[in-house]
């Protein structure tokens, strides 16, 4: 099940008060993403900010300027963080950080859990659509594998009554400039992201995912848990879980719940593992 991080609305924003440029209402296109623009409530490019995740959380209070899927997008983000806080930078160019603010939400918890779980179908059905010919996969919970390598990672945060879903997608960034050896981007692969398509289709998706959701739908009978399942590079993999505890759960992965939870099976056990859980989980 993916972990929902808590935020505190409100808070101000690292590079909040730089000028923005783009749409602000559905039917006008924001340059360059016509596509995209005509399918989010409202889309705005922004040149530079510290974390497009933190401007709109901050954001997150005004419902009326800021409805569902509304989405914020910069290809310099100098102060991006991922799941643990983990610090997330990239050169300036390189990559592209899109977030997207949803307020359509299921009513009941557990459904929630899945909302990291749709961002990563979603981004991979996304970046698929470009790479063809490459094994684009969900590593549990929620990046993205292209032929095993991490091409995108996706952080979803909880307000008061909305979920923030931040995305960082490795585009333009070059062999040279990748931070580790199990990375990747669409460069790497010799070619250049269309980006306005790239979160048309991230969103096309995303938005019927959580509507489905949204509807009172479960994650099985909508047909969610099936579709992640699919596309999980995890499952059937050995994998070794670190735990907050300290422990280590070494075994196999096995299958997801109807709750988005790894199964994890070590010396004959199954064990239920939640994004909630783990600190690490990596492929053997």
């Amino acid at each position: 099940m993916g972990s929902l991080a808590g935020a505190r609305s409100g808070k101000g924003a690292r590079g909040s008060g730089r000028r923005r440029r783009g749409s602000r209402g559905r039917g006008r296109v924001s340059a360059g993403f016509p596509r995209s623009s005509a399918i989010a409530s409202r889309l705005e490019v922004v040149e530079a900010t510290g974390s497009t995740n933190a401007d709109l959380v901050a954001h997150g209070s005004d419902a009326r300027a800021w409805p569902h899927l509304s989405v914020l997008v910069t290809r310099d983000q100098t102060a991006g963080r991922g799941r643990l806080d983990r610090t997330w930078v990239a050169p300036a160019g390189s990559a592209l950080a899109v977030s997207v603010l949803l307020r359509q939400l299921p009513q009941d918890p557990a459904a929630r859990g899945w909302i990291p779980l749709v961002a990563g179908l979603a981004m991979t059905e996304a970046v698929a659509a470009q790479l063809p010919e490459a094994d684009v996969a969900v590593k549990w919970p929620n990046d993205v594998l292209v032929d095993g390598a991490k091409i995108c990672g996706i952080l979803a945060e909880a307000t008061a009554d909305a979920v923030v879903v931040g995305s960082g997608v490795n585009t333009r960034m070059t062999q040279e400039q990748l931070p580790v050896p199990t990375a990747t981007s669409f460069a790497a692969h010799e070619t250049t992201a269309d980006e306005d398509l790239l979160i048309f289709t991230y969103l096309s998706a995303l938005g019927e995912w959580i509507a489905a959701l949204a509807a009172g739908q479960d994650a099985v009978t909508s047909g969610l848990h099936g579709a992640v399942t699919a596309r999980c590079a995890t499952i059937g993999k050995p994998v070794r879980v670190s735990l907050p505890d300290g422990n280590v759960l070494e075994g196999i992965a096995t299958a997801l719940d109807e709750d988005g939870r790894l199964l994890v099976v070590a010396d004959g056990v199954t064990h239920a593992v939640s994004a909630g859980d783990v600190v690490h989980a990596r492929l053997a």
